[in-house]
């Protein structure tokens, strides 16, 4: 009698899809998921005891989004790789989605301008110019090399995709690196102002809210217009529990996930007057660490004005830092909720690809604002158009990628495959 297999969707970004003989997911790893769950509990205790109540409520919010990026595999460098490759468009659906709630949640709170505690609000509004350009280009190449988006890298260290700590590791130094040569791009450089959809053309943010999603409608058009032209072979399924129990232990689909991370995104704001953001952290966790190494890091243009003051104060008193442990641990439980946490093998391969990818990540995200949370979800949900501009260069570095993922022995989609 034949066995029938499926291809299912790696947890690993740098591998094919897989053939499995059953979706379902196997067996949890109880003793793992208590272990996640009491270390998320003493640190939730801990922040209670030492920090503002803000960063408790971040800490569960970065919980909440690890858990949710793991179980529905919510990619972003997966979803440019589809598109650039072979026409596969499922995936920046999902992203128009999310940036639909996004933005329909946004607009409220930004133009309220006050936070749950009473403290400012304001959206990732940045600069248009060559270090945008630059960082976004070369972000979009070392996601695609690294093996994952900085929420991806998060996300997969938590899930213990055994590849991705390399990648963590040069993702934080090249942030350092970034931070401390980012007064030359921004400040030698030529760039425009900050523009806002919003603020910066008088449409205010009502206007800018149909204007957004006009635009994300207009997208998500063109990539079913390309997608039928390529004919491209369709996502491929991953593996999910069934019935409620799916809740806690996924998979989740792509657009249960794109809303869940809007509105989280939108959580986030309201609490600390900032949208979601992670790698301003990896630059003061690297800054630091070479201070302590001797480096004068407080001599940089980067840590004067109002950075030099989370340059002196604990880590856990940094917002961003608190969420993305969360991210971490949130992924690691669901993980082992799915009986999908485990080492994976490193090859000579994926390690250079991870330590180049890493580096190239970490540069750019401080060249570009941001990385595609920051910047490209972060930046368009606050109607500013360099995360528009960031989306589009990401992609450029991803189709040059395209070409370099095979020297290093990692996949790429093809027309022919039966999924992608």
């Amino acid at each position: 009698m034949a066995i029938t297999t499926t291809k299912v969707q790696p947890v690993n970004d740098t591998l094919d899809p897989i053939a499995r003989g059953t979706l379902a997911l196997n067996d949890p790893q109880k003793l793992l998921v208590v272990g996640g769950a009491l270390a998320g509990f003493v640190m939730l205790v801990y922040l209670f005891g030492t920090q503002p109540i803000a960063q408790p409520l971040l800490f569960i919010i970065g919980l909440l989004l690890g858990y949710t990026l793991f179980h529905a595999r919510f990619g972003f460098t997966s979803a440019f790789r589809r598109l650039m490759s072979v026409g596969n468009g499922q995936a920046m659906r999902s992203h128009m989605l999310m940036l639909a709630v996004a933005v329909s949640l946004f607009a409220p709170i930004l133009a309220y301008g006050t936070t749950l505690f009473g403290g400012s609000v304001a959206g990732y509004v940045s600069p248009v110019g060559v270090s945008l350009l630059v960082g976004s280009f070369v972000f979009g190449i070392g996601m695609q090399l690294g093996g994952g988006c900085a929420s991806g890298t998060l996300y997969a260290v938590g899930g213990g995709r055994s590849v991705m700590f390399i990648t963590f590791i040069f993702f934080v130094i090249g942030a350092t690196v970034g931070a401390y040569h980012l007064p030359f791009w921004t400040e030698e450089m030529p760039s425009f102002a900050p523009f806002s959809l919003a603020t910066s053309t008088g449409l205010g943010y009502s206007g800018a809210w149909i204007v957004s999603l006009a635009l994300f409608a207009l997208i998500a058009w063109v990539t079913l217009i390309v997608e039928k032209k390529t004919k491209a072979p369709k996502m491929a399924p991953v593996p999910t529990e069934k019935g409620w129990r799916r809740i806690f232990r996924g998979s989740w689909p792509l657009f249960a996930a794109a809303i869940v991370l809007a509105i989280l995104n939108a959580l986030t704001l309201i609490t600390r007057g900032q949208p979601w953001g992670i790698t301003s952290a990896f630059a003061l966790w690297g800054s630091k660490i070479a201070s302590n190494f001797g480096v004068d890091v407080a001599s940089w243009g980067y840590w004067q004005g109002t950075n030099a003051a989370a340059l002196n104060a604990s880590i856990f008193a940094d917002s961003t830092t608190v969420m993305n442990i969360g991210i971490i641990i949130g992924a690691f439980i669901a993980s082992a909720a799915g009986g999908l946490f485990k080492f994976t093998q490193i090859t000579l391969g994926n390690f250079a690809a991870s330590v180049i990818g890493g580096l190239m990540m970490g540069y750019g995200a401080r060249l570009a604002f941001g990385c595609n949370i920051g910047a490209y979800f972060g930046g368009i949900a606050s109607f500013s158009a360099h995360g528009y501009i960031w989306g589009i260069m990401a992609m450029a570095g991803t189709f040059l990628a395209l070409y370099l993922r095979p020297l290093f022995g990692l996949s790429v989609p093809k027309s022919n495959d039966s999924v992608c």
